[in-house]
């Protein structure tokens, strides 16, 4: 096992400007707000108070694959079926996310999901959105369509997104169980998102082979959610099939939003040690790390740096450098997308 970090690294890592692109509104509530909406709703809680909630959570994070980890969920978007709730989940979610650290934020959610509770898709946007704006980090949001559904709910999903353009919905999202719903069974709304100039950004490559990445981006994916399987092909041999579809990948310039501690709890890594994030970053792929879900993996982006440090072996310029890249490929709008890079780029030159 890793040796502990030193005090003065896990400040260090602490007050590292932080760009948070990869994040589901409803994997990253506070414990004591879901037991509240739990109650409040009439709903069963599975734990007593919020202490007890997030080592629930914490024990429910190993579960090992990823079909058993999307499981957590029935609960969170129960609690969250009103616009009220939607609306403080985001702000708190911003909240917290600024209070670690992060000076840029884009949270993701699948509004559709809140429909068969009563909650209209737009006014579950719109309350998401409101959110978001009562805090003053910059923040955008993501919506996503889930792969398991036919294409025409992706379809209604992009509609919607373009609806809200102008107010705060920053890209498109495919989301949702990976094996067995390749991206290209929803290429219609990738076709439309890519047509009205809509950033899009795919969950490929988890736990599902690493060709998914590949055809994500053909797609017109700029980022992927995840990714990690690309380390299969890292070890491959030169002008093999694997290695022509790393280097169209990595020639792509598409940006991998790994998210190291929730691949661990999915399975689609055996720990944070073992995780390939430094291989594919020393292979020269342009990505980043971030929480996925703060509640259901019990991490934040703080404690996710601290991670890597101290069993992964990136160094702070590792992380810094994965910083500015996340802004450079951020879904906001350039002013905020500078003052991240800034931020980050001040903090170096403080450390040096």
């Amino acid at each position: 096992m890793a040796a502990p970090l030193s005090p003065a690294l896990a400040r260090h890592l602490q007050a590292l400007p932080k760009v948070l692109l990869h994040e589901h509104l409803d994997g990253g509530l506070r414990p004591a707000t879901l037991l509240e909406l739990l109650r409040a709703r009439g709903l069963a809680a599975p734990a007593p108070d919020a202490a007890a909630l997030a080592a629930w959570f914490d024990a429910r994070a190993h579960a090992g694959s990823l079909a058993e980890y999307l499981r957590g969920f029935a609960l969170t978007v129960a609690a969250m079926a009103s616009p009220a709730a939607l609306a403080r989940v985001a702000f708190e979610a911003a909240e917290d996310a600024r209070l670690d650290g992060c000076v840029l934020a884009e949270f993701r959610i699948a509004p559709l999901l809140f429909e068969p509770m009563g909650v209209p898709p737009e006014a579950a946007v719109e309350a998401l959105l409101a959110g978001l704006r009562q805090s003053p980090l910059p923040s955008g949001l993501i919506l996503c369509a889930m792969r398991e559904q036919p294409s025409a709910h992706s379809e209604r999903v992009m509609r919607l997104a373009l609806r809200y353009r102008a107010e705060g919905v920053i890209g498109f999202d495919l989301a949702g169980a990976e094996r067995g719903h390749p991206p290209s069974r929803h290429a219609a709304a990738f076709a439309m998102a890519r047509e009205a100039g809509l950033p899009i950004t795919c969950h490929a490559g988890e736990a599902d082979a690493a060709e998914r990445v590949l055809e994500a981006a053909r797609l017109g994916a700029r980022r992927i959610g995840h990714g990690v399987r690309l380390a299969d092909a890292l070890d491959a041999e030169a002008g093999s099939a694997a290695r022509a579809m790393l280097d169209e990948v990595r020639a792509s310039g598409v940006h991998l939003e790994l998210c190291p501690t929730s691949n661990v709890h999915t399975g689609a890594a055996a720990s944070l040690a073992a995780h390939p994030i430094r291989r594919l970053w020393q292979a020269g792929l342009s990505l980043s790390f971030h929480t996925d879900n703060r509640l259901i993996s019990m991490v934040s982006m703080s404690e996710e740096a601290m991670g890597l440090v101290r069993d992964n072996g990136l160094g702070l310029r590792d992380l810094a450098a994965m910083g500015l890249q996340a802004a450079e490929h951020s879904f906001l709008p350039a002013p905020a997308r500078l003052q991240a890079q800034a931020a980050l780029q001040a903090w170096q030159d403080r450390t040096g």
